[in-house]
């Protein structure tokens, strides 16, 4: 045991102390307090990581774990993961969450940032709280050991854990949720509650929800409905997708957009962001939507058929943006209608990587609007497309996922002639 002084935050929900000149990583603990920790692992020279077991010296944004079972009166080894904020108040939650993109984008891009972190209004149902950042997750995990209990993992581990309730859950789920029972030869229990529709309990053989056929459900969005699969991907804050919606609508700068170019929708899954361009600038738009998932790109192609100027195309973002350089190299009419394009992309956790910015600045799009959920992944990008003359030109930033380290970014990005 050892007693630190925590200083500032850390990327991936920890924060930072000191110990005898080593960096302490330290989970469940504010800056600005002294707690009481338990190392967990010495394996590296550089840094240790810790847990906290006792707080000497609270911080006044202290509050009573969400979780019970994830306080720290509870044994590290038993604390469920999934919400590692929820022991501080949403207030500084969010600027917790705002100084790790800050400090990101300086370090990795330098770019000086003022951006503040949006709580994200939804239509709760009773049970739900904004202000504690409960109630709001439509798509919950539960693994289930092998004497067929179920429950959460605990943080940072494989080991399943037994909980009473699940806060962040929608209150639909939480009253649904068989935390219990018990399914033997299950490897996971999977619930979800779609805006369209009742809530499912599915039970996982493997690593997807269900073999052979695979069900469908629809997800509403203002006045739009979009159908995926159930065990597809969707947003799973319940006024995410709208925010990103609206977020991206507000972001394209329509000084810049042509709706004849040739925009795409990169990393489009069931057409969300496409649809969003698409209703902002009327049903001349032409945008392509790129998804390697293939049955995702099935349901996007009907998704978006309100337009006549939409597609959906099953392919790897990568090799499809080497088709279109190739093809851009090989015509001048096509070069024009990329550079003259708007090109949304929203990459999965670990970013759009250095491959995809270099295919991206080769194309020379007038602006790209960047969807992020990990900010140093897209600190690193917003650097690298810096380097290849585009600037952030307009960035927000969204509490998509309350009592947690994530943040979402929605960012412009502008070629600079």
């Amino acid at each position: 045991m050892i007693e630190l002084e925590i200083e500032r935050v850390a990327h991936g929900g920890v924060f930072v102390a000191h110990h005898e000149g080593r960096v302490v990583f330290v989970a469940d603990a504010i800056p600005g307090e002294r707690v009481a920790a338990r190392v967990s692992d010495q394996g590296r020279d550089r840094f240790w990581r810790a847990e906290t077991v006792q707080v000497l010296d609270a911080s006044p944004d202290r509050r009573e774990h969400v979780w019970a079972e994830a306080s720290v009166d509870r044994a590290p080894e038993l604390r469920p993961g999934g919400a590692e904020f929820g022991h501080i108040v949403m207030p500084r939650q969010r600027a917790l969450k705002g100084e790790v993109l800050r400090e990101a984008l300086a370090r990795m891009a330098g770019v000086e940032s003022d951006v503040v972190v949006e709580p994200v209004d939804a239509d709760l149902a009773p049970g739900a709280s904004i202000e504690e950042g409960t109630g709001w997750r439509t798509r919950v995990r539960l693994h289930v050991g092998a004497d067929g209990g179920v429950g959460p993992y605990a943080a940072r581990t494989h080991s399943i854990v037994p909980v009473a309730a699940l806060p962040l859950a929608v209150p639909e789920l939480g009253a649904l949720a068989p935390l219990g029972d018990r399914f033997p030869g299950a490897s996971a229990i999977d619930l979800v509650a779609p805006s369209a529709g009742d809530p499912a309990i599915v039970m996982v053989e493997g690593e997807r929800m269900s073999r052979g056929v695979r069900p469908t459900i629809e997800e509403r969005v203002g006045e739009r409905t979009f159908r995926l699969d159930r065990d597809g991907f969707w947003q799973v804050h319940r006024g995410a997708a709208a925010t990103l919606t609206r977020a991206v609508q507000e972001l394209i700068d329509g000084e810049l957009f042509d709706p004849r170019a040739a925009n795409h929708d990169l990393y489009g899954g069931v057409g969300l962001l496409a649809a969003a361009v698409g209703d902002r600038f009327g049903d001349t738009v032409r945008i392509t939507s790129v998804e390697s998932d293939g049955r995702a790109t099935d349901h996007a192609g009907a998704n978006l058929s309100d337009w006549l100027g939409a597609r959906a195309v099953t392919a790897r973002v990568d090799r499809y943006l080497d088709e279109l350089v190739a093809g851009a190299a090989a015509g001048a009419a096509e070069r024009a209608r990329l550079r003259d394009a708007t090109f949304v992309l929203d990459p999965p956790r670990a970013g759009a990587g250095r491959e995809v910015v270099e295919r991206l600045a080769e194309l020379r799009p007038r602006q790209l609007v960047y969807v992020a959920c990990d900010p140093v992944a897209f600190a690193r990008d917003v650097g690298l497309f810096r380097e290849r003359g585009y600037e952030l030109d307009e960035l927000r930033a969204y509490d998509l996922f309350p009592n947690t380290h994530h943040v979402e970014a929605v960012a412009r990005l502008r070629a600079i002639v």
